[in-house]
């Protein structure tokens, strides 16, 4: 019974419950969306998205880990931010900045071989997302401008300026898109693409996946190691939760702040980088006048994954899982926006998780000292 109690108020049981609880919610009602908007189909709708990368075997699974890959650097990105007081929701502008720096050197710099190549366009990714980010922070560091304010005025400079650099440099005009980045620049697939693929026959049908994920599921494991087991992250922690606190303490909370930022935005520049490197079948840059939505994503994969780069991981492959397997609905003649319908759900009954996730202590503390007055009162009667 000790036990059981332990776990109910340890933390990283209620941070899974109270996940979980917004999860289960916003799947019900976005059941109740679906029986709206079509009564006849809106069970197997649900089924749909409850199978989402399953619906087409293992080719389904890569796509959604492959679309998840984006999704943990741009969660990584805002959960990074939020952990240290900070809310950067400039990830969209970072992202399609980095995205760009990723895809010029991929196309340009022919001269590396490979694996060069694609290592300096992700790290040029990086760099060219932290650069992004790096104005916010000084505004925000040295005139106390609002982050949120500075952060959605770059990401339209940069929808922008990505968009007139694309067609001055890299556009192909017969696709409308970027051009196809040099083979040596394509992330290596090691095998992921064929094991995640469908046979027909004697045609297999293989995934876009390839070693980004595991990038990425390395890169949050740096930042847990970062954020919670270096004197770096307490400090850059520690400004978050009081600024006048910290510089009372000797750190020096303005160039925090900044590097904050700097880490931030090139968290989302890089995720840019490790989706558009994905070769001539992947994603490529569109020229059209509308935010990255990976950007935006990485919001919710932030808040749902309550910003724990272990916990960004998962909360990013279960986005994209809903909405790969929102994208069947099609099939069956339901709006695709359902499933963002469905996700703000969840996002919204996460911060009712989070007050219950605060509550359940409370109850169990409060009928243990209930139960030790009565106990307290039946020896006392005793005596």
């Amino acid at each position: 019974m000790n036990k059981v109690k332990k776990l109910i108020r340890s933390e990283g049981f209620n941070n899974a419950t109270s996940s979980l609880l917004a999860i289960l919610i916003g799947l019900a009602f976005g059941f109740v969306i679906l029986l709206l908007s079509e009564p006849s189909k809106a069970l197997s709708g649900f089924l749909i998205i409850l199978q989402g990368g399953f619906s087409t075997g293992a080719k389904g699974i890569g796509q959604v880990l492959y679309f998840a890959t984006p999704l943990i650097l741009t969660g990584l990105s805002v959960g990074f931010a939020f952990k240290t007081g900070l809310f950067n929701i400039g990830a969209p502008g970072q992202f399609i900045m980095g995205a760009f720096a990723a895809v010029y050197i991929g196309v340009k710099w022919t001269f590396l071989p490979a694996p060069f190549h694609w290592i300096v366009a992700l790290i040029g990714a990086a760099i060219v997302g932290g650069l992004w980010a790096l104005i916010p922070g000084i505004l925000k560091a040295y005139y106390n401008v609002h982050e949120v304010i500075s952060t959605i005025m770059m990401n339209y400079i940069g929808m922008y300026l990505c968009n007139m650099l694309v067609k001055l440099t890299i556009y192909d005009s017969n696709k409308s898109l970027s051009q196809n980045c040099a083979v040596s620049a394509d992330l290596p697939k090691w095998g992921l693409d064929k094991i995640f693929s469908n046979t027909i026959g004697t045609y297999r049908d293989i995934s876009t996946v390839n070693i980004g994920i595991i990038i990425a599921i390395l890169v949050a494991i740096l930042m847990y190691i970062v954020l919670n087991k270096t004197i770096f992250g307490y400090e850059l922690k520690a400004c978050g939760f009081n600024e006048n606190a910290s510089k009372y303490a000797g750190i020096n909370e303005k160039r925090n702040i900044i590097l904050s930022m700097v880490i931030s935005g090139g968290l989302a520049g890089f995720g840019g980088g490790l989706l558009y490197l994905s070769g001539a079948n992947g994603r490529h840059i569109k020229v059209v006048d509308v935010l990255a939505t990976e950007g935006f994503n990485g919001i919710p994969v932030a808040l749902l994954g309550l910003s724990n780069p272990i916990g960004i991981i998962f909360s990013a492959i279960f986005i994209s899982y809903l909405t790969l397997g929102g994208n069947y609905l099609q099939t069956l003649n339901f709006m695709p926006e359902i499933i963002d319908i469905i996700i703000a759900c969840i996002i919204y009954f996460s911060a009712f998780a989070l007050f219950l996730r605060s509550l359940l202590p409370k109850m169990i503390r409060k009928r243990e000292d209930k139960s030790k007055k009565s106990s307290d009162k039946v020896y006392g009667g005793d005596k």
